[in-house]
């Protein structure tokens, strides 16, 4: 690697939040600062619930001033964010409708409704991905059941990376790994599926040509350079999908790991090299999502730290804010597994009250009722390290090769608790860390797109040396 210092700008939003970081690698060591801090709000409008995409576009900018402000000279601009949500474009290049959330009941019966023009195990089949009422597939297949009109007139369609990328650049393209999530992409043939829209009567060249992670995909406009204090450097279509980004930036020092991403959600899974879409898999609902260099990521989604984020802003609401490091301090402080939720139920999809489905699902399963805010904690951290526990054992039967570690990455990766619960229940190694593993992958494959690196492998060696994850062992 060259000795020369590179600065990258890494644009990170999640489903609550975003930040902007940037990136530096010198003398094969990077390191990541924080330049902004911003939140990610769902709109309701009437029935439909929006992202705000312009929100995230003028906070995007403001990431870049704060660069130039500190007299960084960045090389690259990358973006990733969460999956499945998407932009409709309309003839003359124009977003025709803020997108549409995840989170928006309007796909609730999408699937079965769909499955009766292709039957439910021959989408799998097709795509690998697990069946999930929000994937793209199941909300286009909504929209044109409610005749949405920016559906009807778009002539493109861009993920939400994507669409940023978009907005920067005036180039329109589909990063590989967000578009694996929508459940419209063979992972055999790397390519939309087409039989997949015929069902839906969409002409399937309303998606974007594919390019894989680390593809430059334009330079910034002339304009937003210099709206921004900035000269057109290249934006590079990073993994785009988060949890793509995350798995990239996994410390590992051979194949034989699983990793756990744990954020608003938990994802489990491990790196493979071809897609594993079996009976079993399609029985266990495991999904096969695209990750950087050719792989796949055969993984489960677990509804992770939502259920803690749900509760916190009831009791913030009622005035009462905890630190992080407060709420493992109490959840600490009472006896574990008096009460144990399935975190994937549907009642905490989007309740009213956290609190409440959580008391109510235990009175429902004849369970101590937890009173407490420590007991509220203690049920969520329990119930998540079983689920782990759980999903893990499934891996371990479909994996190619023997799991020896369990990396925890993301923010998920600093609750001390949890992971020696996690350890325990797993009865592997738990590798913490890195916890901004998202925002490395991110600066990682612009690296890459840029030729500073050359590989996954030396992405990761790279990491090992810059990042010092905590190692707990189990106790059981």
């Amino acid at each position: 690697m060259k000795e020369k210092a590179h600065h990258f700008f890494a644009f990170d939003i999640g489903a609550t939040s975003g930040r902007s970081m940037l990136g530096t690698l010198h003398k094969d060591v990077v390191e990541l600062k924080e330049l902004t801090r911003f939140p990610n709000k769902i709109v309701r409008v009437g029935d439909k619930y929006y992202w705000d995409i312009f929100a995230l576009y003028e906070a995007l900018k403001e990431g870049l001033a704060a660069a130039v402000s500190q007299n960084i000279r960045l090389d690259a601009i990358g973006i990733d964010t969460w999956g499945v949500d998407f932009v409709y474009i309309g003839e003359d290049g124009t977003p025709l409708s803020q997108p549409r959330s995840y989170r928006d009941p309007y796909t609730n019966g999408a699937p079965e409704a769909y499955f009766k023009q292709i039957p439910k195990q021959e989408v799998y089949d097709l795509t690998g991905i697990q069946i999930m009422n929000f994937n793209s597939i199941y909300q286009l297949f909504a929209a044109r059941g409610e005749n949405f009109s920016p559906l009807k007139a778009a002539q493109g369609i861009l993920f939400m990376p994507d669409a940023l990328s978009y907005f920067l650049t005036g180039k329109k393209v589909c990063e590989y790994t967000i578009a694996s999530t929508s459940q419209l992409l063979n992972p055999k043939t790397k390519n939309f599926e087409p039989k997949l829209f015929e069902a839906m009567n969409i002409r399937p060249s309303v998606m974007q040509t594919l390019v894989m992670p680390g593809t430059i995909i334009g330079n910034l406009q002339e304009s937003i350079a210099r709206e921004c204090g900035l000269p057109p450097i290249p934006v590079i279509a990073v993994a785009g999908h988060d949890t793509a980004s995350a798995v990239a930036a996994v410390p590992a020092e051979n194949e034989n790991f699983a990793y756990l991403s744990s954020g608003t959600w938990s994802l489990m899974g491990i790196e493979v090299k071809e897609p594993i879409i079996t009976d079993e898999s399609y029985r266990l609902n495991f999904t096969n999502e695209g990750g950087v260099e050719g792989t796949t990521r055969f993984l489960k989604n677990i509804t992770g730290m939502w259920l803690l984020e749900q509760c916190r802003k009831e009791w913030e609401a009622a005035g009462c804010r905890y630190t992080y490091s407060e709420i493992v301090e109490l959840s600490g402080s009472v006896a574990g597994f008096q009460s144990v939720i399935n975190p994937d139920h549907p009642s905490f999809a989007h309740p009213e009250s956290m609190t409440h489905a959580i008391a109510a699902y235990c009175r429902q399963n004849n369970q101590k009722v937890p009173e407490t805010h420590a007991e509220l904690i203690r049920c969520i951290f329990d119930s998540l390290a079983l689920k782990y526990k759980e999903v893990l054992n499934s891996l371990q039967k479909m994996a190619p090769f023997p799991i020896e570690k369990l990396h925890v990455i993301g923010g998920g990766s600093q609750n001390k608790l949890l992971n020696r619960m996690t350890a325990d229940a797993t009865g592997i190694p738990v590798v913490a860390g890195p916890s901004e593993a998202t925002a490395l992958g991110n600066v990682m494959m612009q690296a890459k797109g840029l030729d500073v690196v050359q590989s996954l492998d030396e992405i990761r060696t790279i990491i090992r040396r810059s990042v010092s994850p905590e190692i707990i062992y189990p106790q059981v």
